[in-house]
């Protein structure tokens, strides 16, 4: 067997043991730039939160989360519903600006056992696909490689949400 080493990756493992709270509704409270990058918040009004996801499924790899701490999605108001839509939306035009995905999966997963990991707040997925990008690494080698660090990742995206980078 051979071995990948991605030690920069236990800081994100870790973060996940230590979690408490909800961070699709303490995250988007932060206010400062610097604040905002550390924990990838691109996004948030009173609406909605658009959030960089720490373990992506694939290179800017984004989260759209409605900001009300909700898993019941027919409870979702009209505007809210909009709202998302509006930002899973802008997800893919900053996506496909910065990095010319071939494709994208947008998706939800609802409860633990449809795979959410975060199953007390509703969030959508929008991850960008390219073609080959399911090579032998994942599927012989059950490895992702990420070609990009997730704050370099950050720092081309913001501006496409009308922030900038620290």
């Amino acid at each position: 067997m051979r071995v990948l080493w991605a030690p920069w990756r236990l800081c994100y493992v870790s973060a996940a043991d230590e979690q408490s709270g909800c961070i699709f509704c303490d995250k988007p409270a932060l206010k400062t730039p610097s604040e905002r990058r550390e924990q990838l918040v691109l996004y948030s009004d009173d609406s909605i939160s658009i959030l960089m996801n720490k373990f992506p499924y694939a290179n800017a790899h984004l989260m759209v989360a409605p900001r009300v701490h909700s898993a019941d999605f027919p409870a979702v108001d009209e505007r809210t519903a909009s709202m998302l839509h509006v930002g899973i939306g802008k997800c893919m035009e900053a996506i496909s600006a910065e990095y010319r995905p071939h494709g994208f999966n947008i998706g939800m997963n609802l409860g633990r056992i449809a795979g959410a990991g975060i199953d007390d707040h509703m969030h959508w997925h929008v991850v960008p696909r390219w073609e080959g990008d399911t090579n032998f690494m994942p599927v012989l080698a059950d490895t992702k490689v990420m070609p990009e660090h997730l704050e370099e990742a950050y720092d081309r995206l913001v501006g496409h949400f009308g922030g900038q980078a620290s």
